[in-house]
């Protein structure tokens, strides 16, 4: 059998198969021209939206400094017909995310906007996961937004800053990051914020593009009584996990009398009533939970007085209170997590107690609890696949665009994800797997052109076919990237 001298062929070659769909999602949610109604926009260069696109594509591609960005940017063969062939240096990078824009203004009108698509907007009962993580930077020293803070992961002290963010669990399955804070250590009083202050800026900020009840889902760290009022007071739901030393009361009637009376209870004396319950079925792995009836706590209000003034009181007010065993959360713990947390959460033989205001409804209580793990998972998706901690600039306007920008990213990647899911692709497959497999896939591409037209031929390798279903919706037929109008583009093709 004859064997034939091998031909070669001129391909262009890389490493991010799925930019295109990236960029038909960010041209479904106009966050081009979201850029521009936010003040964020150069008047001479590079445009905003293109250095602003070129960086969320770096992060994505797991690029750790912005001098790799650049690079990534300036010869990726596919890129650079969605730039117009611009090449993009590091002071162009550097000059834009060192200037002053309105990174929370971006923030709120990329909310605002998914508000406007049925497949993003927030409904009545869905979760939003509060918590807080810390984001090293050990290269900077006396830098006045970074203070040393324990971290109970490691169990050391780093110079870092602590993150105060937000996340939507919609009721498709959907997942978005929402709104952040930077938590400060300031001397002087006055300018001084608490990481509950911050929060309540967020979901201030959530009412202004939503009016639904939601859920507040959030870590014991932000147990406190007066967030609870203004919650409530604000129309949303809570639940969180009981700590020891949380007071609770139990209603009982007095026989002789027929009146209330309120005995002090412990959380953890209240997993021990029912505990035999929630392991009655052996060794099920499953998740089991009891709700305890005529549990009350004290919440502050204002009454008023007999001479009509306002003065604050603690009033009894029934709550939710759920004893729970084999939360996800605690499943997924290490050894070294799980003691952490033993000193302060209500817990007995590895269960715990949830506590809520929706008395009337704790299964919902519970479901949104458990979404609460969510947040988690962003949190060390967007350390170790999207370089949350990668971020070593001087500048406070830098990090506050790099961590906006990255919640763009995951927005974008979130949504794609959730559209294969909802297609039956492949319901296993984790984030990281979605980015590597897909994102971040080789590909070749061959450059055509005539007297009118000109096509980029795009070639993928046989087990991207599994995201086919992504492509076939998202496949653009433009590559440009544009302000508004892509009219005027190259024509893109596939082959898969």
């Amino acid at each position: 059998m004859e064997l034939l001298q091998p031909k070669y062929k001129d391909l262009a070659q890389g490493n991010g198969a799925g930019i295109p769909i990236l960029k038909a999602i960010w041209d479904k949610f106009d966050l081009s021209l979201l850029l521009s109604k936010s003040g964020i926009m150069k008047y001479s260069g590079v445009q905003s939206w293109i250095i602003v696109f070129a960086y969320i594509v770096g992060l994505i591609a797991n690029k750790k400094s912005v001098l790799g960005i650049s690079e990534y940017a300036s010869n990726d063969k596919l890129l650079q017909p969605i730039f117009r062939n611009l090449k993009i240096a590091q002071c162009n990078f550097s000059r834009f995310f060192t200037s002053k824009y309105d990174w929370r203004l971006f923030g709120l009108k990329r909310v605002e906007r998914l508000q406007q698509d049925r497949e993003t907007a927030l409904s009545e009962g869905d979760v939003i996961v509060l918590d807080d993580t810390k984001v090293a930077h050990p290269f900077g020293k006396k830098i006045p937004f970074l203070c040393w803070l324990f971290d109970s992961s490691s169990k050391i002290d780093i110079y870092c800053m602590n993150l105060v963010a937000t996340i939507a669990v919609l009721n498709n399955g959907l997942k978005l990051p929402l709104f952040w804070r930077i938590w400060r250590k300031e001397d002087n009083i006055d300018n001084r914020q608490s990481k509950i202050e911050l929060s309540k800026q967020m979901f201030l900020d959530i009412r202004k593009v939503c009016k639904h009840k939601l859920w507040v889902a959030m870590d014991r760290w932000f147990l406190c009584k007066y967030l609870f009022v203004w919650l409530i007071q604000n129309d949303y739901d809570w639940v969180t996990k009981a700590k020891r030393n949380t007071s609770l009361f139990r209603k009982e009637i007095e026989p002789v009398t027929g009146r209330d009376r309120f005995i002090p209870v412990k959380p953890s004396m209240l997993i021990k009533e029912v505990f035999f319950n929630l392991i009655k079925d052996g060794e099920n792995k499953e998740l089991r939970a009891v709700s305890l009836p005529n549990i009350y706590i004290k919440l502050p209000q204002k009454i008023i007085t007999k001479r009509g003034r306002k003065s604050p009181k603690n009033i009894f007010t029934p709550i939710a209170a759920i004893a729970a065993i084999r939360l996800r959360e605690d499943m997924e713990q290490t050894e070294d997590e799980f003691d952490s947390v033993k000193d302060d959460t209500a817990t007995y033989r590895n269960a715990y107690l949830l506590i809520s205001n929706r008395v009337d409804a704790p299964e919902e209580a519970l479901d949104a609890y458990i979404k609460r793990w969510s947040i988690e998972v962003f949190f060390r998706t967007a350390k170790q696949e999207l370089g949350l901690n990668c971020c070593h600039s001087i500048s406070e306007n830098h990090h506050y665009a790099h961590i906006e920008l990255l919640f763009t990213a995951e927005t974008l990647l979130a949504f794609a994800r959730w559209q294969l899911i909802i297609e039956g692709v492949e319901e296993d497959f984790t984030h990281g797997q979605m980015v590597r497999s897909f994102f971040n896939a080789a590909y070749s591409i061959v450059l055509k052109a005539n007297r009118t037209l000109k096509t980029i031929q795009v070639y993928f390798a046989t087990d991207v076919r599994r995201f086919a279903s992504l492509i076939n919706k998202f496949w653009p037929v433009n590559i440009v990237l544009g302000w508004f109008s892509t009219s005027n583009n190259h024509l893109l093709e596939l082959n898969a």
